[in-house]
């Protein structure tokens, strides 16, 4: 007979295994209604498309309607894994192929091989597109800080190479149309396919790197529990990382090489799964959480696709990527996921680079030379193009009486040497007042939604039938205010965080550039490569009346920001400061942001959209002159004028009489500059 008390441990061991089989069951069951909505929703997206008979039609079917369905499925279980395993690794809800540039690099490396019309089998795409995503994700992993960063610091990584890398491959679509004729639409990501060969080449590969994965689940669920603990349990923490990072890239690659860059499956889909574990504690395992991202991130990108073709016709999202979809779905959720962060009190602190003191007599130093380099590049620029001239030809101009050749050339140079110099400039004096006020110095306009926003307004008027340079101005503005609008309104919680403002804004400009590329492609076909060119930041075709309306503005905000210079100051500190010392913060902040969102719409009516200017001035200037505002906003307005203005000038020199969008030349030259900076601010 047992004894009572054994009979007691026996019961109490039984519990907790008894509680470990139910969870698994319940995981299980998860899994099985996951796997029958995919079901469900394949079934109702066979039914989706230009032919209304399938089903009595075999050719359409297995010639269309299957491989689309089949592609859908394969890119996005790989699209879930790789961001599920993404996360693990990097211990940040907000990792992802698309917050660490891993799409964009894949993209990109497949971009520069059909530019340079390098001969690559079709089987080795996939080795091209992976290699392009390693180099991405090991060199935002590396800036960043590794796994366990700020959350914050990790997407402002990952974003700002993402848009070095987009502009890379921008350029060479510019530079190379021919070749690279296609690849537009294909580079927001379509599920359209001639047939089922190249599923049946990326669909092993998805199951074999699944399969590692899941065979990897008991390293990651420990990895998880922090570095320490998971040495101590003996497991091999290194290898683990980078053979789950391989992985991780491996599926992204694949993804991209079937279907191209489907924006954002890889944060939603594990996302989606993270919160199903709440309810189902064992989903949090990763031999079930990694199939259960994969299972959703397939019904996301199905069910996008069916909605997209549901929603404006099948014969209009014929035009329009399904990636576009799910980059605003993506969008969504970031919000979603950065409202959720929660303060980290006065005791946080902001990546930052320190400069030291600098001198009074530096500083008039290089406030001279700027203000002789503005307006070298000004002459240098007026004389530069297919026709060079020489300085005389711009007195004879001046004085009326060039020969109408050079009359030509200067009337149209002008116009956008201004256009240019002054774009610059306002666009670095909108970054050091966001950086100020966001107490981050690693924003950007660019980086907060307003010149999405701005760029999506002028682009609705340019695409539309009543088009002018009035309607695209006020298009600009008020796109720009809105999306500060949102970002500001969704980013207060009784008060300002600074990482929310920053996330928040990265979200609202992804989906703002997926709804632009929607406009573009459903616009004239003709108008595509000109609206195209101008949302990559040129001054090609600048009148007056774009220009003039920035200048009057810029003259308008320096001498406010130049009267808040020691606000500036303040502010850039911490959140209490301003308050101890009697600034009143919420309105202060909130004018300073406006005229930065000024400034940024009206810069894209005059340039279109350019990235960088407005993170690299002032880092520039600070570097030079010191951290005092009284010295930065002058200096950061005069290297943002030079900058945009030596870009132009090479830009319309460099391949003449071919010409190269100087926003793109913008972000070549400030991507390396901004990787010196992640590097300078990484975390002690």
């Amino acid at each position: 007979m047992t004894p009572t008390g054994s009979r007691g441990n026996d019961a109490r061991r039984d519990a907790p295994r008894a509680t470990r089989l139910g969870g698994t069951a319940a995981g299980l069951g998860i899994l099985l209604a996951l796997v029958v909505s995919l079901v469900l929703v394949a079934g109702w997206h066979l039914t989706q498309g230009t032919s209304g008979a399938i089903f009595a039609d075999p050719d359409v079917l297995w010639g269309s309607r299957i491989p689309r369905l089949a592609a859908g499925v394969a890119v996005g279980i790989a699209l879930g894994v790789a961001g599920a395993l993404m996360q693990s690794l990097a211990r940040n809800a907000l990792a992802s192929p698309d917050t660490l540039g891993v799409t964009a690099g894949a993209y990109l490396a497949v971009t520069a091989v059909a530019a340079f019309g390098i001969a690559v089998p079709i089987w080795a795409s996939g080795l091209v597109a992976f290699a392009g995503g390693l180099a991405a994700a090991v060199i935002v992993l590396g800036l960043a800080g590794g796994a366990g960063t700020s959350t914050t610091r990790l997407v402002l990584a990952g974003t700002a190479l993402a848009l070095a890398f987009q502009a890379g491959t921008s350029a060479l679509l510019v530079l190379f149309s021919e070749e690279t004729k296609g690849l537009l639409a294909w580079g927001s990501g379509s599920l359209s396919q001639l047939g089922l060969e190249s599923f049946l080449r990326a669909a092993p590969v998805v199951l074999v790197a699944v399969a590692l994965a899941l065979v990897m689940a008991r390293r990651f669920d420990v990895l998880a529990l922090g570095d320490d603990t998971a040495s101590s349990l003996g497991v091999p923490i290194r290898s683990t990382r980078v053979f789950g990072i391989l992985l991780s890239v491996l599926l992204t690659a694949t993804a991209v090489t079937l279907a191209g860059p489907i924006g954002f499956v890889g944060l939603c889909a594990p996302v989606l799964a993270r919160l199903l574990a709440r309810i189902v504690p064992a989903l949090g395992r990763h031999l079930l959480l990694i199939p259960a991202s994969g299972l959703i991130g397939a019904i996301v990108v199905i069910l996008a696709d069916a909605l997209l073709r549901a929603v404006i016709g099948a014969e209009g999202a014929i035009a329009v990527p399904t990636g576009v979809a799910t980059t605003v779905l993506g969008a969504i959720v970031l919000v979603v996921m950065a409202r959720r962060l929660r303060d980290s009190g006065p005791t946080r602190r902001p990546p930052s680079i320190r400069f030291g003191v600098r001198s009074d007599r530096r500083f008039w130093v290089v406030l001279v030379i700027g203000v002789v380099a503005v307006g070298a590049v000004v002459i240098g620029g007026m004389l530069l193009g297919s026709t060079p001239l020489l300085t005389g030809d711009i007195l004879l101009w001046l004085q009326g009486d060039a020969a109408p050749r050079i009359a030509f050339a200067l009337d149209e140079r002008t116009p956008r040497v201004i256009a240019a110099v002054t774009a610059g400039a306002a666009l670095a004096l909108a970054g050091t007042l966001t950086q100020a006020v966001s107490r981050n110095p690693l924003a950007d306009p660019s980086l907060l939604g307003i010149t999405g926003g701005a760029g999506l307004g002028a682009v609705l008027v340019v695409t539309s039938a009543t088009a002018s340079n009035f309607g695209m101005l006020v298009a600009a503005v008020v796109g720009a205010l809105l999306a500060f609008v949102l970002v500001y309104g969704l980013a207060w919680r009784g008060g300002l965080s600074a990482d929310r403002f920053i996330l928040i804004g990265i979200g609202v400009s992804y989906g703002a550039t997926a709804l632009t590329t929607f406009v573009l492609l459903r616009a004239n076909p003709w108008d595509t490569p000109k609206i195209y060119t101008w949302l990559s930041g040129t001054t090609y075709g600048r009148i007056w009346e774009q220009v003039v309306p920035l200048a009057i503005v810029l003259l308008v905000v320096l001498p406010f920001a130049f009267l808040h210079r020691r606000d500036l100051d303040i502010l850039a500190m911490d959140e209490d400061t301003p308050r101890l010392v009697g600034i009143r913060l919420e309105r202060t902040r909130l004018l300073l942001l406006v005229a930065a969102a000024m400034l940024a719409a009206l810069s894209v009516v005059a340039v279109g959209v350019v990235g960088f200017v407005g993170l690299v001035a002032p880092h520039a200037a600070r570097a030079l002159v010191g951290s005092r505002h009284t010295r930065v906003i002058p200096v950061a307005v005069l290297l943002g004028a030079v900058l945009v203005g030596v870009a132009d000038a090479v830009g319309r020199t460099i391949i003449a009489p071919t010409q190269l969008p100087a926003g793109l030349l913008v972000a070549l030259l400030g991507a390396p500059y901004f990787v010196w900076l992640l590097w300078r601010s990484r975390d002690a």
